[in-house]
């Protein structure tokens, strides 16, 4: 067994972008911007539920909940987009079936909604260690917060970001380059940890270093392609990332 700062966790077997079972880096990391959705909260069922309320209040049928492992990640336009029958793609039905599944899911975030195995853990061991985090998801940014107090309560983050009117969304850097300041890090002290390929198309645009989980909603192929550097399968193996990169073996 390692410990990190103090917290007993298993051995890792991190695998870098090619597979390999050793990850390397010149670089320290010091901070951790998180995705919501897929990393550390399994979401998928409350989405599912509320945004196939929207469709078939709408008159249209429903999706099996595995599905919507294909739709999320890019916020709530594109998810009732990818939902919607193709020749119903009309800025009128999409902003209505917006507005139905955001009304639904204000309502009820939280029904099924926990931390994936091993993330409370995790993130008790980051705070123990003083690595401050953030959060950064494409879920509209009142219902980002609100998940992640009911969800994640007792874990403080340095600041948690959503969907913002007039803010361009994850792939933009622009929202991840401000939660580095917020951080107290240049960009390239950022572990950028999230589950899908718009989380890693944001890391490298933000030039920060992208870390892949594959307990999410993408494949670890996803990931490689859209260019995870390393990727890991479990939760514990974060914090082996930050042990190693950081000299504490």
């Amino acid at each position: 067994m390692r410990r990190f700062f103090g917290a007993r966790i298993g051995t890792c077997a991190c695998l870098d972008a090619e597979g390999r079972p050793e990850y390397r880096s010149r670089m320290a990391f010091h901070a951790v911007l998180f995705d919501l959705d897929g990393t550390l909260l399994d979401t998928l069922a409350d989405i599912a539920v509320s945004m196939n309320h929207a469709l078939q209040s709408l008159g249209f049928p429903a999706h099996e909940v595995d599905s919507y492992r294909r739709r999320v990640g890019w916020g709530a336009r594109v998810l009732a987009e990818k939902s919607l029958p193709e020749d119903h793609h009309d800025p009128d039905t999409v902003a209505r079936c917006v507005q139905l599944f955001a009304e639904y899911y204000s309502l009820h975030p939280n029904d099924h909604t926990r931390p994936f195995e091993g993330i409370v853990q995790m993130l008790a061991a980051l705070r123990t260690a003083s690595v401050p985090c953030a959060v950064l998801s494409n879920k509209p940014h009142d219902l980002t917060v609100s998940v992640v107090a009911q969800s994640l309560e007792g874990h403080p983050f340095v600041a948690v970001y959503g969907d913002r009117s007039g803010v361009p969304p994850k792939p933009h850097p622009g929202t991840a380059r401000d939660a580095a300041r917020q951080l107290g890090h240049a960009e390239d002290e950022v572990l950028f940890v999230g589950d899908s390929d718009i989380d890693m198309q944001t890391a490298v645009a933000a030039g920060m270093e992208p870390v892949g989980v594959t307990w999410g909603f993408r494949t670890r192929e996803v990931l490689h392609d859209a260019g995870a550097r390393v990727i890991i399968d479990q939760p514990a193996q974060l914090l082996n990332l930050l042990e190693k990169t950081n000299g504490h073996q």
